[in-house]
């Protein structure tokens, strides 16, 4: 049997279930909403075009379940859905929300010629198609008590689907695992992980304990210990955590180390560039090989716009050091601890912002006299 280039799929109304606040369809099984899991496996099986019957209000979030560069037509016109339908092949028709399953009988899914359809459809829609074909594989979800139902299973099947393929996790039943991801062989999964979006993890990689990775490309050898990393690239041999948090279009070079109590948000880091704690970076380009003392904050925001901040390759940032941006530090600078920096640091400068110490000799004797404290 030659499968259908077509489908159209009816976004199911959630005046239906009140209980809920968008349509089945969209909501998640595994971080992953149904669409996207039923999209994955028409086009797998051959579907080029799709025509998803909604209305203005959820567009949007259709859309992003299909790639970019993808056929697919939004509308709820019958006009639309009719030029849709002309053509002699089949079409697939997918009435309600459903996850791909093999063992699944035949059921609600079926294939009709596109001009049945469009004849039949022309008066009313109903699903009474005289030459159907009714298709197995596709478990139909009825409401939130079947996805809580159906997420183990299916959380069981990804799993073994990684270890297969040269994954350790340590406690199966304590990691979760978007069906998106795609993991490297070597990589070991400690407990408390979650790995949700379009997330790539390369060879030989440490996630965990307690680790959040959404949306990331992550390269090979890296290790995130009870870390949050959103929507943001990781070079090979970085090392993040523990308690980092690293927000989304963050480009983190190899062999960086993000280390406790770090966020970064809106930057890139050159080749080991190191920042072991306590450290805020938010809208930089920094080189490779900068150290960052404890306690360094860009501060990015005035209160009305972001502004940037640029920092050369080698350099040295003190501990407790403010860069008011925008501001440039230039290659192989050293700033002393405790500056406030407002002004631009020349290549191989020391910039010191500071107040000069004065000692007051016997200042703290006379004042723990002056309060009687004195032994």
């Amino acid at each position: 049997m030659n499968f259908p280039q077509r489908a159209v799929i009816f976004l199911d109304e959630i005046s239906t279930a009140p209980t809920r606040a968008k349509p089945l369809m969209l909501e998640a099984v595994l971080f992953c909403p149904i669409l996207r899991w039923m999209r994955d496996k028409l086009q797998a099986d051959g579907v080029q075009r799709f025509f998803v019957v909604c209305g203005p209000q959820f567009k949007k979030e259709v859309r992003a379940c299909f790639p970019e560069n993808a056929d697919v037509t939004l509308s709820d016109q019958k006009s639309d859905l009719s030029e849709f339908l002309d053509t002699p092949d089949s079409v697939l028709v997918l009435t309600r929300a459903a996850l791909p399953m093999e063992e699944a009988g035949p059921g609600f899914v079926y294939q009709a010629s596109g001009r049945e359809l469009q004849s039949v459809w022309r008066e009313r829609l109903t699903n009474a198609i005289q030459e159907a074909e009714m298709l197995s594989g596709w478990l139909p979800v009825y409401g939130l008590e079947t996805i809580a139902e159906l997420e183990p299973l299916l959380l069981e099947r990804i799993v073994k689907h990684h270890i297969q393929n040269g994954v350790r996790i340590l406690d199966p039943s304590a990691v979760y695992i978007d069906p998106r991801v795609v993991i490297g062989r070597g990589t070991m999964l400690l407990p408390g992980t979650l790995l949700q979006g379009e997330t790539s993890i390369g060879k030989g990689c440490t996630i965990g304990p307690q680790a959040l990775v959404n949306g990331c490309t992550v390269g090979d050898g890296v290790e995130i210990n009870a870390s949050q990393v959103n929507e943001s690239i990781l070079g090979d041999g970085c090392d993040v955590g523990p308690y980092a948090h690293i927000r989304p279009n963050c480009t983190v070079g190899p062999n960086c180390h993000i280390g406790a109590f770090v966020q970064l948000k809106n930057c890139v880091l050159g080749e080991g560039t190191k920042m072991a704690h306590l450290t805020y970076v938010g809208d930089a380009d920094v080189g490779s090989g900068v150290n960052f003392g404890c306690g360094t904050i860009t501060t990015n925001y005035d209160g009305f716009q972001k502004f940037r901040c640029t920092i050369g390759d080698r350099a040295f940032i003190g501990c407790n050091t403010n860069l008011v941006s925008p501001v440039t530090v230039g290659e192989g600078a050293y700033i002393a601890a405790g500056a406030t920096i407002t002004k631009d640091v020349p290549a191989d400068a020391l910039a010191v912002a500071r107040s000069k110490q004065e000692n007051k000799e016997g200042w703290a004797r006379r004042r723990r006299q002056m309060h009687g404290k004195d032994s």
